[in-house]
């Protein structure tokens, strides 16, 4: 924990607001309620381990993960990367690489965070979307969902493509899970779901965020 206060105290003072948590339990409570934008993750922790909590971050949230352990072996770190962690960094650690990381992370997922069209605004980093000026109550996966389209705007995404980017190869929802999705998301989105301005069916392939009209 001391190697954790020490690299909180080295972060608030780059600007960084930032809290530590005590436990694998502690810090998957504390993500479910604070939605951090960005995760730096030890693997030995009290009651659940780095790796069990990465695995649950990642089920539900693209947020950047840098696991740092003293676990070095090869199997621990693709163990870590294969769960979904964006970097795994050995202890003991260089801190000023180590906010170097940080710092580039932000700079690549967090600039130039907001994506807007028509009365749709999506704010990248807070996952929040608004419809003229009313916050609409997205799930994680139709947020996600929305994201996917609106980074591809104008380009036709397969059924598979989408399912797979959303939900993962491995996931054990069935393919019919996105169509359901699209529906949810069009009653959220569109002035008249049943005319959806926006998200266009292609037929025979998938969907397309339209917004020419």
């Amino acid at each position: 924990m001391e190697l954790a206060f020490l690299l909180r105290d080295f972060l608030e003072n780059e600007g960084y607001s930032t809290a530590v948590c005590g436990s694998g339990e502690e810090a998957l409570e504390f993500f479910r309620s604070e939605k951090p934008r960005l995760v730096v993750l030890d693997i030995i922790l009290p009651s659940i381990d780095g790796f069990t909590v990465c695995r649950e971050i990642r089920e539900s949230s693209i947020v950047p993960i840098i696991i740092v352990s003293a676990k070095s072996d090869k199997d621990d770190k693709l163990n870590g990367l294969i769960l979904g962690a964006d970097d795994y960094i050995e202890k003991p650690y260089d801190i000023d690489i180590l906010i170097a990381k940080i710092r580039g992370i932000f700079k690549r997922r967090y600039d130039n965070d907001v994506t807007a069209f028509g009365n749709i605004r999506i704010n990248k980093s807070k996952r929040t979307v608004y419809k003229n000026d009313s916050e609409l109550a997205l799930t994680s996966k139709e947020f996600d969902l929305l994201l996917l389209l609106a980074e591809n705007c104008g380009k036709t995404l397969s059924k598979e493509h989408i399912f797979n980017k959303i939900w993962g190869l491995d996931s054990e929802s069935e393919p019919q899970t996105l169509t359901v999705h699209i529906k949810w998301l069009r009653q959220k989105i569109e002035i008249d779901p049943k005319f959806p301005k926006y998200i266009q069916t292609v037929w025979g392939v998938g969907y397309r965020l339209d917004i020419s009209q």
